[in-house]
């Protein structure tokens, strides 16, 4: 930052009204804002602060139709918070860091020429270019991107744990670095339930109100009937869960079982418009040879478009049988990968007619976790086979 620098008055953010303390802005942009932002380079403009306002259309007179003029609308849409003020949302073309994110999630990763981007974008931008066939770039200067290619930036992290964060429940604003733990343990206004849930009762509410409804709440008086009735609603709710665990124990005790990792790698129809597929190579599993296939939104024209995704995979037998192989199987996350998958078993007999199931739904959580999957170079996981004897 140039000498002499005019102060510069804590500015509102957008039509939120929140304050973001001029002094903590300053370090955070004094520590990560390249040189090129210094007054002494930037026609004049001693304060990066205020250049970085204007930029963002956040001060009177400023265009916000420049590089980072976006940034309001995505604010808009995303619900994030004074944090996109920051360098690393203001650096972050794609997006800015959700503000009810927790800390460890928003590890913003740097491009070889500096450039930052929050941790969910950065997923983002290599799931999209897997999707369309693309080198994944920086949204700044256009530089190849990859998990290999761009590093963490410690300086920011620890800036970003120190700026202040709105509580979702309280509205009240904290650390990010505490944000977590006022949530869980602190907030009087943080959502909790009665005690007496475990017997059927429904009620959700602040904290501060607990005790008030507890005193006060019905269902310690019920009849042992009432209380029947209740708990068989609430075993309803756990038998498919019990069901799932059941079958898998059941399926350990079977002779034959086999297990291997297998490696989805990418490629492309022949079609004029390609589309994504995954396939692994042949392997050997219960003296068969198999080979499993995967796509994207079930093979949509442009998946790239769609916020919403999710893969799903098909087990094709490669070897002739002598008689129908009745099997069962599923697919979880391999021993190095962090992604979320939950456990669904699928059934099938293969003949030589029929040596291929349908594609059936890989179980992932939600389209993040795909996004993963997608921005990963493979596909790395792990299938179990239990043949079934009569």
């Amino acid at each position: 930052m140039g000498r002499g620098a005019p102060p510069c008055p804590p500015w509102s953010l957008g039509s939120k009204g929140r304050l973001l303390d001029d002094c903590l802005l300053r370090a955070v942009v004094r520590v990560t804002l390249p040189a090129t932002l210094d007054g002494d380079r930037d026609g004049g403009r001693a304060c990066p602060v205020a250049w970085l306002a204007s930029e963002l259309g956040l001060l009177p007179g400023g265009s916000g139709q420049g590089r980072h003029g976006s940034h309001l609308r995505c604010l808009e849409m995303s619900g994030c918070r004074a944090l996109c003020m920051s360098v690393v949302g203001a650096h972050c073309s794609q997006h800015v860091l959700a503000w009810a994110q927790p800390l460890h999630s928003c590890w913003p990763s740097l491009c070889t020429n500096g450039h930052l981007m929050c941790a969910g974008c950065f997923i983002h931008l290599l799931a999209d270019a897997r999707l369309k066939e693309e080198q994944a770039t920086c949204p700044n200067c256009r530089c190849e991107i990859s998990k290999s290619l761009c590093c963490r930036n410690l300086a920011v992290e620890k800036a970003v744990s120190e700026l202040p964060s709105e509580c979702g429940f309280c509205l009240c604003q904290f650390p990010r670095s505490l944000l977590e733990r006022h949530q869980k343990e602190e907030c009087q206004d943080r959502v909790t339930q009665c005690k007496y849930k475990r017997i059927g009762c429904p009620w959700h509410g602040p904290f501060h109100e607990l005790t008030m409804h507890e005193a006060a709440c019905a269902h310690p008086t019920k009849t042992g009937n009432e209380l029947m009735e209740i708990l068989d609603e609430m075993d309803q709710s756990h038998r498919k869960e019990m069901q799932l665990y059941n079958s898998i124990f059941s399926l350990l005790s079977f002779e034959k079982i086999g297990y291997t990792e297998v490696q989805f790698r990418p490629y492309r129809t022949d079609d004029f418009i390609t589309r994504l597929y995954y396939e692994t190579p042949r392997f050997t599993v219960l003296n068969q040879t198999w080979v499993l296939k995967a796509r994207v939104n079930d093979s949509e024209r442009n998946p790239n478009l769609s916020c919403k995704r999710t893969l799903s995979f098909q087990l094709l037998l490669k070897s002739k049988v002598t008689a129908p192989l009745e099997c069962s199987f599923l697919l979880l996350k391999g021993p190095y990968d962090d992604v979320k998958i939950s456990p669904v078993i699928y059934h099938f007999v293969f003949t030589n007619e029929s040596n291929e199931t349908d594609y059936v739904p890989l179980p992932i959580v939600d389209s993040v976790e795909c996004n993963k999957l997608l921005a990963a170079k493979n596909i790395n996981l792990r299938l179990f086979l239990f043949q079934i004897q009569k």
